[in-house]
């Protein structure tokens, strides 16, 4: 019996490193690329229109950004601005699209297979920064807004961005240690202080005003402003380590379920609150698993979904968008229970009236 292997969404020209979903556009944005390395490897951000089509979910090109010689390692989103790590700096970037006036929607032609299709006339290596696509009656284009080096260690890199809840502030982590927030779309830097000793992995921005970050030292810090709130140290609080590296790389919560990638190539999906493993494909891209994303639950995500619990994106350095869809695992509805009871009871009192007239 053969690997399981996941449906192929869409194949860009470049290492991916980065993935969001814009629900209410029913957009799926993968970036990546070469760097600067004179090698041939494009750059870009490629914003992909999601669609279902003869029942299955689709992805085609719908606009190709052009990042000049920065490969995007990590993207943050709030509403149409991201927020993209290239190298030392963050980038952000607007994007908008909508119908063209007196043009119909497109029509949904296309293979029954699940899988990547391109929009005719998509070109990614014509497309230039700041161009404007007009694409099957949709109008959609990409505008550089303001960038800011936020990492300064001696090989800077930005590896973390992330919005707050009202998208007025972002938050960067790097190589350097240091957090800093910034004003939304200025980039005003608003807080500056040395959160690890080492590089910044991960972090998040609480509705509070608090923020949690993990580091390389192996520790993971909760912070009002630049005070420490409190820490957890694994050397002194957590598992004891072998000395087999960690193997999870990217990870992503829906609120009910939990999405995960490893350093191998696999990709799985658990219960959030149980931790109970629901799918799981081994392998799955055979290299490192760089960024995973749920299709929300809000939007279009329902619509997109159809009969599917759940969707699961993920990316690698193998240039792959896979799709990983959950079947439903719930039962018929109460309410359809409840009248196939009352339906029983109704048969089973006939039956007996009519074997047995003095009944009842």
């Amino acid at each position: 019996m053969g690997r399981r292997r996941a449906p192929e969404l869409y194949r860009a020209p470049f290492p991916l490193y980065a993935l969001q979903v814009d629900p209410s556009a029913g957009l799926l944005i993968a970036a990546g690329g070469g760097g600067a390395a004179k090698t041939g490897i494009k750059n870009g951000v490629h914003f992909l229109q999601l669609e279902r089509i003869d029942g299955r979910l689709s992805a085609s090109l719908l606009h190709s950004h052009d990042t000049e010689t920065r490969a995007t390692m990590n993207l943050a989103l709030a509403g149409n601005i991201l927020a993209a790590g290239q190298d030392a700096r963050c980038q952000l970037l607007r994007f908008r699209t909508h119908q063209q006036k007196g043009k119909n929607k497109a029509e949904k032609a296309g293979s029954k297979e699940q899988g990547p299709r391109q929009r005719k006339g998509a070109a990614p290596e014509e497309k230039k920064s700041g161009a404007e696509t007009h694409q099957e009656g949709v109008e959609f284009s990409v505008e550089n807004l303001q960038a800011v080096q936020t990492d300064f260690s001696p090989d800077p890199l930005q590896k973390v961005v992330r919005f707050n809840r009202d998208n007025t502030l972002l938050a960067t982590g790097g190589t350097d240690g240091y957090v800093r927030v910034w004003k939304v779309p200025t980039l005003e830097k608003v807080l500056e202080f040395k959160a690890h000793e080492g590089e910044i992995e991960d972090l998040a921005m609480g509705p509070d005003g608090k923020l949690v970050t993990v580091g390389w030292d192996l520790k993971a810090s909760v912070w009002q402003k630049n005070q420490l709130v409190t820490q957890l140290h694994w050397q002194e609080n957590g598992p004891t380590f072998s000395n087999t590296p960690y193997r999870y790389q990217a990870c992503s919560e829906s609120g009910t379920f939990l999405g995960l990638g490893t350093v191998t190539g696999s990709v799985a999906i658990y219960i959030a609150f149980s931790l109970q493993r629901l799918y799981y494909v081994k392998e799955a891209h055979g290299i490192v698993v760089t960024d995973v994303a749920f299709l929300p639950e809000k939007g279009r995500g329902p619509e997109l979904l159809g009969s599917h619990e759940t969707a699961l994106f993920s990316v690698a350095v193998d240039s792959r968008c896979q799709l990983h869809l959950l079947p439903s695992r719930r039962s018929a509805p109460v309410w359809l229970l409840l009248l196939l009871c009352v339906g029983l009871i109704v048969t089973t009192i006939l039956l007996l009236q009519s074997a047995f007239p003095g009944f009842l």
